[in-house]
């Protein structure tokens, strides 16, 4: 499956994103997603997560309740609103497909199987 995520830019601090994450090539409500984020000189981490059918959705710590992972199966499409952002929050987004993902957590980057591109969002304070 391809991924390509979009959306990301400058914001100050206390606005709000949209990331959007388009996939294509395979069935895509076969796949868990998930967002992940790299800043500068860190490791890459978790951010959020949804299972196949978006009955399920889980967080990190840094993000639950300010964004929220939600997906369209019939547009192929998973997204992540970004709401009170931080100037922590600045990093590179991925989002990437786990093959199934059944009985997983959906928060160990190793276990995913397809990598989008990356999109950058800077917040500003």
């Amino acid at each position: 499956v391809q991924l390509q995520a979009f959306g990301g830019g400058l914001v100050q601090a206390g606005g709000s994103l949209r990331l959007s994450c388009a996939a294509s090539g395979r069935t895509f409500s076969n796949y868990g997603m998930g967002w992940f984020r790299q800043a500068p000189g860190k490791e890459r981490e978790f951010v959020a997560a949804i299972n196949w059918s978006g009955g399920t959705t889980y967080y990190a710590d840094s993000v639950k309740g300010r964004f929220t992972i939600s997906r369209d199966n019939a547009k192929n499409t998973v997204y992540l609103q970004m709401n009170s952002l931080k100037p922590e929050d600045t990093a590179v987004y991925y989002c990437a497909a786990i093959d199934g993902g059944y009985g997983s957590s959906l928060r160990n980057l190793y276990e995913y199987d397809y990598w989008g591109q990356g999109t950058l969002v800077t917040v500003s304070s």
